[in-house]
């Protein structure tokens, strides 16, 4: 299967496109207007959609993943990205920050409780954000799950993953002189934010490359180079979170804070060959969360467009919906 032909299944499986009910920029403080929409049901149950990245920001495909007569959908792009402005901005921009920012929307929304969705950096934050406010959080829909450890940074960016694609990661190391090459999320850091357009643009056209060439379990590797704009946007917010660990206490400081949610049900879906955010991570997380569902899909990596992927999210939140009111949605 190729790819175009796979992301047709893909979109085959989701509910019809829907346009926003609303749409508003909200000022969260500290200098940035964050972009928010909602779509479906204005009285269905509230879900919160968070994307990956950090910086990836949200698409239209995210909407089509809930049953628009029983869903009030809320997305928005996180600080720096998207439609939230300023674009591509760092300053005051951290984990929580966002944690924040999320509390601001349901409160402004006058939401009480919702449905948290996110897949990548989307379940971290997903995660994070319910251990800071479990009572807001009535269920977690989690996809291609990232922790945010030490473990995971190194995987990616230190050659775990590039002896599954020497090629690839030859293409990703290759701008960064071999002295430097022993921590290339700071070798990249130093270039993402050197202050000369053009050198930000080239090195965060490599950065983008390198994690959307590795989402797809059948793309091969075979992706063009992402808009500039966007290029740089994703990588330097990226960047700006890893080369701070996303501002984690300790590395392990999801897991070890699992007790503050075990009590909130939760879903989640993993590709058996995910070469971005390994099975390891969502598997250490579902073994000690009784009350996590774990699927892993068999043939699926971690893009959220992928036809198992895509399958599995549908039926998680037509399972939520069918159980909203024994959830207290």
């Amino acid at each position: 299967m190729d790819k175009s032909s796979g992301q047709k299944r893909a979109a085959q499986l989701l509910y019809p496109s829907l346009a926003p009910f609303d749409q508003r920029m909200l000022d969260v403080g500290d200098g940035h207007k964050v972009y928010v929409e909602q779509c479906g049901n204005p009285n269905g149950i509230p879900v919160v959609v968070l994307h990956g990245g950090p910086g990836g920001g949200c698409s239209p495909a995210m909407r089509r993943y809930f049953d628009p007569k029983a869903y009030r959908i809320v997305l928005f792009d996180q600080r720096g990205c998207g439609r939230s402005r300023p674009h591509a901005s760092v300053t005051n921009n951290t984990t929580w920050d966002l944690v924040s920012d999320i509390e601001l929307i349901r409160d402004t929304l006058k939401i009480d409780r919702w449905a948290v969705f996110g897949g990548s950096w989307g379940a971290t934050l997903a995660l994070l954000y319910a251990q800071a406010h479990p009572d807001r959080a009535a269920y977690l829909m989690l996809r291609g799950v990232f922790l945010m450890t030490r473990a995971e940074l190194n995987w990616f960016y230190g050659g775990g993953a590039g002896r599954f694609w020497p090629d690839l990661w030859d293409n990703f190391v290759d701008p960064i002189p071999e002295k430097e090459r022993d921590d290339l999320i700071a070798a990249y850091n130093r270039r993402l934010f050197s202050g000369d357009l053009m050198t930000e643009t080239s090195f965060a056209r490599s950065w983008a490359k390198w994690e959307n060439a590795l989402a797809s379990v059948s793309s091969n590797g075979n992706v063009g180079d992402a808009p500039a704009d966007y290029a740089r946007a994703f990588s330097r917010l990226e960047n700006h979170y890893f080369f701070n660990g996303g501002w984690l206490e300790r590395d392990n400081q999801i897991l070890e804070d699992l007790h503050k949610i075990a009590h909130i049900p939760a879903s989640i879906v993993q590709g058996r060959y995910d070469m971005i955010c390994p099975p390891s991570a969502a598997y250490a997380l579902a073994k000690d969360w009784h009350r996590a569902e774990l699927r892993m899909v068999p043939i699926a990596g971690h893009a959220l467009s992928e036809p198992g992927i895509s399958a599995e999210l549908v039926r998680v939140t037509d399972t939520v919906a069918r159980r909203a009111g024994a959830l207290g949605l």
